[in-house]
């Protein structure tokens, strides 16, 4: 089964859940901030590890997050596909003991990111245009993990999008946002707070292509599940 980790109460799934159930696949979601348990690697065909405030490696007040790093390592070992979304792809490069850096590169809002060369011959981003609107809520930012393949890049950041393995991924930005999502994290912050309405406004003018990227990209994720 496909099962997904939710690691703050406040970055849920959004459409990624949505489209799941429209597709018809089952999922298992962990809301490991509640203190539930992490899935077994037999248990899994997949790993989908979501975004959340914290750091990939504030293990001192988020002791979860080291049992969630090995468990990540476990997919690597055994070629479980997984899909780190922000933080999960933070996660997954931390896991391969990459550096994670702080306040660098940092990009808030609907924006576009483009593909390389291999970006585009990459499975995950099979039938994507490039560029793409994505959305974006990062104060962090991945190194490229040894033998990582840079797949996309922004101007604001070159480190977008990276696979590790042959089915292994780990985003910068958010594919599964809809716009309640925007507005929670929005009230975070006081310099976010008063700009919601253009932060909304700029998704919605982009909703459409966005929803058929998101979609498309879940879609050849889970090609990697069945293959």
């Amino acid at each position: 089964m496909l099962h997904i980790i939710q690691n703050d109460p406040e970055v849920p799934p959004g459409n990624l859940a949505e489209n799941l159930v429209d597709l018809g696949v089952p999922f298992q979601l962990h809301q490991i901030y509640r203190g539930e348990a992490l899935p077994s690697p037999a248990a899994m065909t997949a790993l989908i590890v979501l975004g959340g405030a914290m750091g990939a490696n504030d293990d001192d007040r988020f002791p979860f997050l080291s049992p969630l790093r090995q468990l990540i390592r476990s997919c690597l070992e055994q070629e479980i596909p997984y899909l780190g979304i922000c933080l999960g792809g933070q996660l997954l490069a931390a896991a391969s003991g990459s550096p994670v850096v702080s306040c660098r590169w940092e990009e808030l809002g609907t924006l576009q990111v483009s593909l390389t060369h291999k970006g585009e011959a990459d499975p995950l981003f099979h039938g994507i245009p490039s560029p793409f609107s994505t959305f974006q809520w990062h104060h962090d930012s991945f190194d490229l993990p040894d033998r990582a393949v840079l797949l996309a890049s922004s101007p604001a950041c070159p480190h977008q999008a990276f696979r590790l393995g042959s089915n292994a991924w780990g985003l910068q930005f958010h594919p599964e946002v809809d716009e309640q999502i925007i507005r929670t994290w929005a009230a975070w912050d006081p310099a976010t707070a008063c700009r919601t309405e253009l932060l909304v406004a700029d998704f919605q003018a982009a909703h459409s292509g966005y929803q058929q990227t998101a979609k498309r990209m879940l879609q050849n994720f889970l090609q990697t599940i069945q293959s």
